[in-house]
């Protein structure tokens, strides 16, 4: 039921999806109705731009990210889910903004699969493509994740994601791979996520001061 003249569209939609649903599913013993979830408001939070000072460009494939980015007022461009067409994405719209969020969603997907080789294989190819990432000379690349996915568990766990931050201010040298085992060795060591923009910012200069 909508609580809004606003919402009614999407009230009466949601409402007759939900009983068709039920009378298609009804006697499965596996699945006999619908969880529906992520129907809300648009919450009443800064701008990445009012946040941070910051231009931002969201060059992701699954639409659930380029939403979010949108909530926040950044561009999200429709577009596929190849990484070269990510890259290419990013080359072009370079000099338009100050910051680029680029959302590889299949390392993900292959580690709910459990599908060890492919997600390796994906995140290969992610490596190929840094080359021509590094050549656009940003002021600072990071890599990282927004959760782990262990093939072993085929879900989302509670483990440390690694965290790679490329810029001239770094000191480096500490480790010898990117990995979850190795970046618990670098300086960064294990950090609330909140902590990584002001360490973008500090890195690429924007800060007056980093701390009190």
């Amino acid at each position: 039921v909508a609580s809004t003249k606003a919402a009614e569209k999407v009230a009466s939609a949601a409402t007759e999806l939900l009983e068709r649903a039920a009378e298609v599913l009804k006697g499965q013993k596996r699945a006999n109705h619908l969880l529906m979830r992520g129907f809300a408001q648009k919450p009443a939070m800064p701008t990445f731009a009012e946040a941070y000072g910051l231009r931002a460009l969201a060059i992701a494939a699954y639409p659930m990210y380029r939403g979010v980015a949108r909530l926040v007022g950044m561009e999200a461009p429709e577009r596929g889910g190849d990484i070269a067409e990510e890259v290419a994405l990013l080359k072009a719209r370079f000099d338009e903004f100050d910051f680029f969020f680029v959302h590889i969603k299949k390392v993900d997907s292959y580690g709910e699969d459990g599908n060890f080789d492919a997600k390796a294989a994906k995140i290969e190819e992610v490596d190929r493509a840094l080359p021509d990432i590094l050549a656009l000379k940003p002021d600072v690349l990071i890599i990282t994740g927004d959760h782990s996915t262990p093939c072993v568990l085929k879900a989302h766990s509670w483990h440390p994601v690694p965290v790679l931050i490329k810029s001239p201010y770094v000191y480096g040298g500490l480790v010898e791979a990117f990995s979850e085992r190795q970046c618990v060795r670098g300086e960064l060591g294990v950090f609330p996520t909140i902590n990584l923009m002001p360490m973008a910012l500090a890195n690429s200069l924007r800060l007056k001061k980093f701390g009190a």
